[in-house]
């Protein structure tokens, strides 16, 4: 069952992600970020959907009213792709994801990605690069979203720990507004690079904010990927995956 309901994800995949950007690409230039934002995370949405209900993949959320209700930077565990598709559908503000800018040449998706006004990095340019994200990643600050951005910088199996970069938490400090940790068990279900996607509920959990005021980066970093690594080991004891 496992790798019929997978093969069957897979299909959705092709059948419906390619028509879906191409209309985005068709759309999105007479239209302005926030409705862009609105029909990408519709994607999302359809995808959680027909996880839920075609792989059995559901999730359950712990520390809901952890989130600010002011301007923030996510920090969360990186284990799985379902992490970077559901958190657009299941956060309550537009996220504005920090990524690589590679990821925009991919076909299709990274064409709409591009027009949905992210912040990418060009590791080629270094620290102009950095520059340039905290100028942008300001505005759309500004503007109501939450930047996010994974500390570990890649996805990690599970029971690994990668290194926790402090791009996320020098760009906190910069802008001065707090980080918010998350943990989660996605890579159970969703394995990384794995093709093959296990039934289950997936519990994410989110942490109190940190505030960076007089607090360096890697002071801030520490004291997130301690709480990260220890919840980490905590909600394994609710996994349930098949």
């Amino acid at each position: 069952m496992c790798v019929i309901r997978s093969m069957l994800f897979f299909i959705y995949l092709i059948l419906y992600t390619i028509p879906y950007a191409c209309v985005c690409c068709i759309v999105f230039p007479l239209l302005n970020i926030h409705w862009r934002y609105q029909i990408a995370t519709g994607w999302c949405h359809s995808t959680l959907w027909v996880l839920r209900h075609f792989v059995g993949i559901s999730w359950r959320i712990k520390g809901l009213d952890n989130l600010p209700e002011g301007p923030a930077v996510l920090l969360p565990k990186h284990q799985s792709a379902w992490e970077t598709l559901a958190f657009p559908a299941i956060m309550p503000r537009p996220l504005c994801y920090v990524f690589k800018r590679e990821l925009l040449y991919l076909p299709f998706f990274g064409w709409a990605l591009w027009m949905l006004n992210m912040l990418h990095i060009d590791r080629n340019k270094g620290n102009s690069s950095f520059r340039s994200i905290i100028r942008r990643g300001k505005e759309r600050i500004a503007g109501g979203s939450w930047v996010i951005i994974f500390p570990e910088g890649t996805r990690m199996p599970v029971g690994k720990r990668g290194q926790y970069k402090t791009g996320g938490t020098r760009f906190a400090v910069a802008a001065g507004v707090p980080v918010v940790p998350i943990a989660h068990n996605a890579g159970y279900v969703w394995p990384r690079n794995s093709f093959l996607k296990y039934s289950g509920i997936v519990t994410v959990s989110i942490g109190k904010p940190v505030d960076t005021f007089n607090l360096n980066a890697n002071e801030v970093m520490a004291r997130v990927e301690e709480w990260i690594e220890t919840e980490m080991c905590r909600i394994d004891v609710y996994k349930n995956f098949t």
